[in-house]
C-alpha cells in the first residue's frame, strides 16, 4: 500500500485528468451504427493526442496478452471486452467504456456505461443504481475508515436495489502499477479491512449485474460475461484518499471535482 508524495500526487492529477477527458470524449461518440472497434481506435486516437499510453494495449496476464487500447464491453459482458468491426451498437444496448492510460510512469483509470439510444426503464435503473453505489463507496474512503466500508456501502446499495454484486472482480490501488494494494472488493463488513491512509489511490469500481452474480470466460480468454445473458454496468473512479473527504482524480479536463456527482 503506497500513499503517495507531493510529486506522485501531482502526476496523479495529471494522468487521471487525461483518462477522464478521453473517456468523456468517447461516451459522447456512443451512438447507433457504431461499432467498437471505431470506438477503440478513436480512443487510441485521443491517446497520441493526449501523449499517453493505453494501459490495456499489451497488458499480459499469464500467456494471453490484451490487443486493445481501452475494454467496451456491451450488454452481458461486464469488463474486459475487446473492440470488434463486427460489433455494431443498437439502440437499446448499453456499452461500459474503460479507458486506462499511463502518462509520465503514472496510471489513470476510469469507466463508464452508457446507454445507446432509448433502454428499458429496469436498465436505466440499473446504470443509476451502479453510479449511486460508487459515489456512496467514495464517500466512505477518507483517512482512518477501512476497505470493508467502502465495499460495504457499494453492497448495501446494490442489493438494496434487487441488483447483483459481481465478485469476480474488484478495485484496488493505482499507481506506478495499474493493479496495487489494497484490492476494494464491491462486498464486505464495515470496520474490516486494510486501513486507509491520507495519500493513498484507489480504484473505486462496482460491477453489477441484473439478477446474477455469477460469470462466464469468452472465448477470447479476456471478456467477462453474466452467466444468464442479461445486462451488466460499470463505473469507476481513480481517487485519493483525503482527511474528511475524497479526491476524485478522474475529472475530465475543464470539469470541477464533486462527490457525488
Amino acid at each position: 500500500m503506497v500513499c503517495k508524495t507531493y510529486k506522485q500526487k501531482q502526476k496523479m492529477r495529471d494522468a487521471c485528468r487525461a483518462a477522464a477527458t478521453i473517456l468523456d470524449k468517447l461516451c459522447k461518440m456512443v451512438a447507433v451504427g457504431v461499432t467498437t472497434y471505431d470506438l477503440d481506435q478513436e480512443g487510441k486516437r485521443l491517446m497520441d493526442e493526449c501523449e499517453v499510453k493505453s494501459a490495456c494495449y499489451g497488458y499480459r496476464a499469464g500467456s494471453r496478452i490484451f490487443p486493445a487500447h481501452t475494454c467496451l464491453s456491451v450488454n452481458d459482458e461486464v469488463v474486459h471486452g475487446i473492440g470488434d468491426k463486427k460489433r455494431v451498437l443498437k439502440d437499446g444496448d448499453v456499452i461500459s467504456v474503460d479507458v486506462c492510460v499511463s502518462m509520465d510512469g503514472h496510471i489513470g483509470d476510469n469507466c463508464r456505461t452508457v446507454p445507446v439510444g432509448l433502454v428499458s426503464p429496469e436498465i436505466d435503473r440499473l446504470l443509476k443504481v451502479t453510479k449511486e453505489a460508487m459515489y456512496l463507496g467514495i464517500d466512505q474512503a477518507i483517512h482512518g475508515n477501512r476497505v470493508g466500508d467502502v465495499s460495504h456501502a457499494v453492497q448495501s446499495c446494490v442489493e438494496g436495489a434487487g441488483f447483483a454484486v459481481i465478485t469476480n472482480f474488484v478495485g484496488h490501488g493505482v499507481g506506478k502499477s495499474l493493479h496495487e494494494e489494497p484490492q476494494i472488493p464491491n462486498y464486505g463488513k464495515p470496520g474490516t479491512g486494510p486501513k486507509l491512509k491520507r495519500g493513498l489511490t484507489v480504484a473505486i469500481e462496482p460491477m453489477v449485474n441484473m439478477k446474477n452474480k455469477d460469470i462466464r470466460m469468452a472465448s477470447d480468454g479476456w471478456t467477462a460475461l453474466a452467466i444468464d445473458g442479461m445486462p451488466s454496468a460499470h463505473f469507476e473512479h481513480t481517487i485519493m484518499v483525503g482527511n474528511d473527504r475524497p479526491e476524485i482524480l478522474t475529472i475530465p479536463e475543464g470539469a470541477e471535482a464533486s462527490p457525488g456527482e
